[in-house]
């Protein structure tokens, strides 16, 4: 003859039970719940800055453009530097998609100092670098203070700072009678230049005019780095005509570069250190589900006479066994709230303090979550099984 049906146990009742053991212990409680939240935390806080990082950075490279090229000379097979030819940046420009091209010159062994009594030794790291107008517009560079020099001026003991040369020079807005020291010629600081970022040794120079280079400096005319700047759609294409327009005779002693790539490789990079710091995440996460599991074992122990009691009331084997999986999977879902709440926040100060725009992608708030409520879910298996196993009479006996 078979016996009464076990009651059945509604979800209302179930979720009354599951907080049972947590308000009972809220110390061991906490200590389980802050495990889950700071794996939590790490994976939101992981995934929102990476995110908020590559979006800004993506941003920068489509404001400074991938069409700016750059045309170096370069070693020859025999380890020896080659010029390029003086005619290099005439040829460029010839090219089919060239819009703008400007060439430069490194001025070796030319001192750049604020007076003439700085000590030589002391040059602060600036070159000198030669140039013309044209730069301007392939860098599409701004001035932050002054003007830049013409065709006219470039003949003329001028010259222009930039940025980071500007800087360390003590130079904030050049006067008429702003003047340096350049290999012992004076030199009117007649413009300061803001930040490039894809050409900073222009940055770190005092640039000055072809004509005056030569006369005071015994230029060349060899150009040593030329900036182009091409027709976006057609960068790829022109990337392959610069070397032999550059030097047809030894096109392989000339070096092309996208500046814009280095950007680009960050990206990579970011996402390398994203996976290893979200292994860390995971890591942490998985060491607050044994916390959980520890504590439910723990607590099956602690409540052998709880557990006997109600299993002799009529609770059935799945009921005990509900409790204490339920009771896993609440603090879990607390403790991936706490971490949520804690990912979010870190997300949005980091992102501020670098001056970026917060991203939170889903899958960080909800995949942290998920991830969380799973572990505790796993947790509270064995403990639930545990005390599900044990017989009334053997519960009851022990206490």
């Amino acid at each position: 003859m078979n016996g009464p049906p076990y009651p059945r146990l509604r979800g209302a009742d179930l979720a009354r039970l599951a907080i049972v053991g947590p308000r009972s212990r809220p110390v061991r409680a906490t200590l389980s719940i802050l495990g889950i939240a700071i794996g939590v935390a790490a994976i939101v806080a992981v995934l929102g800055i990476t995110r908020s990082s590559q979006a800004d950075l993506l941003a920068r490279i489509d404001r400074l453009g991938t069409n700016l090229l750059t045309v170096a000379d370069a070693q020859s097979l025999t380890g020896e530097r080659v010029q390029l030819p003086t005619t290099a940046a005439v040829t460029i420009a010839r090219a089919d998609g060239v819009r703008h091209v400007a060439p430069t010159a490194d001025l070796p062994g030319v001192q750049v100092y604020r007076t003439d009594r700085i000590p030589i030794y002391r040059s602060n790291g600036i070159a000198a670098r030669a140039c013309d107008a044209a730069l301007m517009s392939a860098l599409e560079g701004q001035l932050a203070s002054g003007v830049f020099f013409n065709a006219a001026t470039a003949r003329y003991p001028v010259t222009v700072l930039g940025h980071e040369a500007a800087q360390r020079l003590g130079i904030a807005r050049p006067e008429a009678t702003t003047r340096i020291f350049i290999s012992g010629h004076w030199f009117v600081v007649v413009g300061v230049l803001r930040p490039f970022e894809l050409a900073p040794e222009i940055d770190h120079s005092a640039l000055i005019g072809f004509p005056i280079a030569a006369e005071y400096f015994t230029y060349d005319h060899h150009p040593n780095r030329i900036y182009v700047r091409t027709d976006t759609e057609r960068t790829e294409a022109v990337v392959d005509l610069l070397a032999p327009a550059a030097n047809p005779e030894h096109p392989e002693t000339v070096a092309v570069s996208r500046p814009s790539d280095a950007l680009a490789a960050r990206l990579a990079v970011v996402d390398a250190t994203t996976s290893l710091l979200l292994g860390l995440g995971a890591v942490a996460l998985l060491v607050g589900g044994i916390g959980i599991a520890n504590l439910m074992v723990i607590s099956v122990l602690e409540r052998r006479g709880e557990i006997g009691l109600r299993r002799a009331l009529g609770a059935a084997r799945r009921h005990v066994a509900g409790q204490f999986l339920a009771e896993s999977v609440v603090l879990a879902i607390l403790g991936g709230g706490v971490g949520l709440v804690l990912g979010v926040g870190v997300t949005v100060t980091v992102a501020r303090v670098q001056g970026w725009s917060a991203l939170l992608p889903a899958v960080a708030v909800w995949g942290g979550l998920v991830a969380a409520i799973a572990i505790g879910a796993l947790a509270g298996v064995y403990p639930a099984a545990r005390a599900a196993r044990l017989a009334p009479t053997d519960a009851l006996r022990s206490v």
